[in-house]
């Protein structure tokens, strides 16, 4: 088990909550009811971000799984805030970082899959 990981994960899966229950409770009415369903979706990947790093924290060690972790979080990091300053501020510029967001996530998950997909040494 990697501690780091768990800790990390924890702490973002309750700011994923909080910024939830925010989108939900109090962005209505103080921004474009059109930009919602984009928090939404930062909130989303932002949660399930947040639980795959407390996961990858409880995997056995393995070549690479530093590496995933590092990617899902920054892509995270990159991907929900750039969103919810978008949201709050209306500055559109910041939608052309989110997809780098996107892609550090996916090359997380891809390093993931290659790290623990490989044949087991016998």
């Amino acid at each position: 088990m990697d501690r780091k990981w768990v800790t990390i994960g924890a702490a973002l899966a309750t700011a994923g909550v909080a910024l939830g229950a925010f989108g939900a409770h109090g962005l209505k009415g103080r921004v474009d009811a059109s930009l919602i369903p984009t928090w939404e979706t930062a909130a989303h990947y932002h949660q399930y971000h947040a639980l795959a790093l407390i996961v990858i924290g409880l995997l056995p060690a393995a070549k690479g799984k530093n590496l995933a972790a590092n990617l899902l979080l920054a892509g995270l990091l990159v991907f929900a805030i750039s969103l919810y300053v978008y949201v709050l501020s209306g500055v559109r510029i910041l939608g052309a970082i989110t997809p780098l967001g996107g892609a550090m996530m996916i090359a997380g998950w891809i390093v993931l899959a290659v790290s623990y997909g490989k044949k087991a040494d016998v």
